[in-house]
């Protein structure tokens, strides 16, 4: 059911980081779920949606050693901005100050999204995706802080990112433009099938799978 994850860190997961103690999280008045190594935090706050535009939001975050895992989740009643603004922005913020290092399409179950990549110029390294759905913009990151990068950070990171999901069996596609997905995707329309014998859903129109190889 899921997109693409970063990199096959999740292989590399070794003996401290896999000890810890994880636990699942359920926001159910925000319809998400999700894994955290410790209980987080709450934070209310804003968060900026635009140029000199911001909205309220809650911030949910674990610092632990040299990692930093966040979700944002900021309330887009009466912002009335598209998608794709909303999405770049984020990406926008979170990139500033760092490379832009990969910017993938991301699905989790119907719920559509963008998933990305961010190397900071001071050393640090961010795993990120970001959702607008129903009313509400959804960032989760997970952070190495600088000279935090190794295999078990990097399986941690992952695991972080990957875990959130959205618990309301809602979408933010209609079924016209996930039908248009997969019939614009190869890999899709010749009856493929993803790594569970599924049949392959792509996570966008640009996901990069459905590329003729």
């Amino acid at each position: 059911m899921r997109s693409m994850l970063f990199a096959l860190a999740v292989l590399v997961a070794s003996g401290q980081v896999a000890a810890q103690s994880w636990e699942e999280y359920a926001y159910s008045e925000y319809a998400v779920s999700l894994t955290f190594p410790g209980n987080p935090q709450i934070e209310m706050t804003s968060y900026q949606v635009a140029e000199g535009r911001s909205v309220p939001a809650r911030v949910y975050s674990v610092r632990q050693d040299k990692m930093v895992f966040n979700l944002t989740i900021a309330d887009l009643s009466g912002a009335n901005l598209e998608e794709s603004a909303l999405i770049d922005n984020a990406i926008k913020r979170l990139s500033t100050g760092g490379e832009l290092k990969l910017n993938l399409p991301h699905r989790i179950y119907r719920v559509y999204g963008r998933q990305f990549l961010v190397a900071g110029r001071d050393g640090s390294t961010s795993m990120a995706a970001v959702f607008d759905y129903k009313r509400r913009l959804y960032l989760i990151e997970a952070k190495a802080l600088p000279g935090g990068i190794t295999a078990d950070t990097e399986f941690a990171l992952t695991r972080f990112q990957q875990s959130l999901t959205f618990t309301d069996g809602g979408s933010n596609r209609t079924e016209d433009q996930i039908r248009a997905y997969r019939e614009a995707c190869s890999r899709s329309s010749a009856g493929g099938r993803n790594a569970a014998g599924m049949p392959f859903n792509p996570a966008g129109p640009d996901d990069p799978r459905c590329q003729v190889q």
